[in-house]
């Protein structure tokens, strides 16, 4: 009787001893509706994209999967006609048994891809994602002793293909996104966690210069390297017609834009990130300048609350491996200074003290900034000869699309101080409330003339501050982002440059909305709105070369509105 009694029990102490050591996922596969789904493959992978195990949903949408050693994982799931969705950086211990529900999107889903706002650390980001991604409803991350409980947003994941569409209309005095335009996008996902991408625009108004319209092409692709990292590299080719500036020799000319711009990510363990990469800009205009533009940032996280970066960025733009989420780009300004094409060019070194704090994030930062050529943005002129022999700080770069302008004045050095407080009000709706301290340009000059502006042209030490609201209504499924920017009226650029909304300046609103009409409309449109300053708050008047009334504003106003399509 006791050895018939010790086989029965021998099974089941072997099963509570490999429980001991091993972890357990479960969890549950969605559409972006919330239907479960039914027979999608769920693969356990390993760091080294190696599948070490794999389930099939039950009728619920179910499934589970036993016996994984402890260490560091991705969950994916897959099935016909849908999207994969993909979690990241899984870590499981010992015992631990953990809940990963993935929702997959149909391929006729709407995704968000315009515009792109740049990440912060304490949002929580999508794993995969990079231009054509959702940008509401981020997933959330919980611990709960030893259950780790984690949500995918609904558009999460790499995608096998999608093609999609949009137009747009720019109005307000846009810098080099005028007039009516019309962008076709591309991008696939193969198996191994690749992404290729390719966008093409056209776009422009009447410019009355006869040139043809401005175009752009840029083409992108991601891929995973060594040590769970990621690289980035795009390369694009901008041609805009429309924006002309004029040399001393009174040569006017359009400008075209070589740009070739990468990104990596390494991790080095669990404590620490690296990010490094850059642009390289080939300009060519009335002269032509090649200029790089390098940046480091890296992350060290002694645990799950605290975390110290340094930071070092010689571009707005790409200061991150998240600033290439998007594979479009702004327009650098290259104007004639000295009888030499100048652009823009500064360094900003940053260290920053950041602390979690129920759910929320606050962050302290101490910056450097060192700026040798400043832009100046203004509008309401409609070509680049009546200003070019006005401005004592070289030529003008002008949109006669939209009439608005920019050119280069002085640099200026300064220290500051930056600090940041987020707060999720709802699982997918967050508050930000953000200050700055330190410098930006100003002119003491009464004079009218931009001449006389630009050689009063100085810095001071001047304050910001930010309150911001951003994320999605469940409800509706509206996609919002308000912010207000101040600082002193009188600063023609915006204190600390180098911090995430500082081209936000004052009340800016960006929505985004599916639309839905029953059965009458396809699938897969979206309307989208995005203004900024919409107050036309800091305008500075001045009287040009030929007596017309032009202004100087550190954020002037643009409004872009249009529509995107999902095939």
């Amino acid at each position: 009787m006791g050895l018939w009694l010790g086989a029965l029990l021998l099974p089941l102490t072997t099963a509570v001893c490999a429980a001991a050591t091993t972890a357990t996922v479960s969890g549950v596969v969605r559409d972006t509706q919330g239907v479960a789904q039914m027979g999608a493959l769920v693969e356990v992978l390993s760091v080294g994209s190696q599948c070490v195990g794999t389930a099939f949903t039950d009728l619920y949408g179910q499934y589970r999967i036993a016996n994984l050693r402890p260490g560091k994982y991705q969950v994916r799931a897959s099935a016909a006609l849908f999207v994969p969705s993909l979690r990241n950086n899984l870590r499981l211990s010992t015992g631990m048994r953990a809940t990963v529900n993935l929702t997959m999107g149909m391929l006729s889903d709407p995704t968000t891809w315009l515009p792109v706002e740049r990440r912060r650390p304490d949002e929580p980001g999508d794993d995969w994602t990079w231009t054509l991604r959702s940008a509401a409803n981020r997933p959330i991350l919980r611990v709960l002793g030893d259950v780790v409980l984690l949500s995918s947003n609904a558009q999460e994941g790499s995608r096998t293909s999608s093609l999609q569409a949009r137009g747009s209309v720019s109005d307000g005095g846009g810098f080099g996104e005028g007039g009516v335009g019309s962008v076709v996008a591309l991008d696939r996902a193969a198996s191994d966690g690749s992404i290729a991408m390719l966008r093409a625009e056209v776009a422009g108004g009447d410019t009355g210069l006869g040139a043809g319209p401005a175009t752009e092409i840029s083409a992108g692709f991601e891929r995973r390297t060594g040590l769970a990292g990621e690289s980035r590299v795009v390369v694009s080719y901008a041609s805009h017609p429309e924006m002309v500036s004029a040399d001393s020799g009174g040569e006017v000319a359009g400008l075209q834009v070589l740009r070739m711009a990468s990104a990596e990510r390494i991790p080095l363990g669990d404590a620490v990130e690296m990010e490094a990469g850059g642009t390289i800009y080939a300009i060519h205009t009335t002269g032509t300048a090649l200029t790089g533009q390098p940046f480091l940032r890296v992350t060290v996280r002694p645990g799950e609350v605290w975390a110290v970066r340094y930071r070092l960025a010689t571009a707005r733009d790409l200061q991150g491996f998240d600033g290439l989420d998007s594979i479009a780009a702004k327009l650098p300004v290259a104007a004639i200074s000295g009888g030499v094409l100048r652009t823009e060019r500064g360094k900003h070194q940053e260290i920053a003290l950041s602390r979690k704090v129920r759910g929320g994030l606050i962050e302290a930062a101490v910056y450097h900034d060192s700026i040798s050529n400043s832009t100046i943005s203004g509008g309401g002129a409609t070509g680049a000869e009546e200003l070019a022999a006005d401005s004592s700080a070289g030529s003008v770069v002008v949109d006669t699309t939209t009439g608005s302008f920019r050119f280069l004045s002085a640099g200026y050095t300064a220290n500051g101080l930056s600090l940041r407080l987020s707060e999720p009000l709802t699982a997918s709706l967050w508050a930000e409330l953000e200050y700055q301290s330190g410098a930006a340009m100003t002119s003491r000059s009464t004079g009218t003339g931009l001449s006389e502006l630009t050689s009063g042209m100085h810095s001071e030490p001047s304050q910001a501050a930010t309150i911001a609201l951003q994320g999605r209504d469940e409800r509706t499924g509206t996609m919002l982002r308000a912010s207000y920017r101040w600082q002193p009226q009188q600063m023609m650029t915006a204190v600390a440059p180098y911090e995430a909304l500082s081209d936000q300046g004052y009340l800016c609103i960006y929505l985004r909305q599916a639309v839905r009409w029953g059965d009458r409309l396809p699938p897969g449109i979206e309307a989208t709105v995005d203004v900024t300053n919409l107050l036309a708050e800091g305008y500075r008047p001045f009287l040009s070369a030929d007596g017309r009334t032009l202004f100087l504003a550190e954020s002037p106003r643009t409004i872009q509105a249009g529509l995107s399509f999902k095939f």
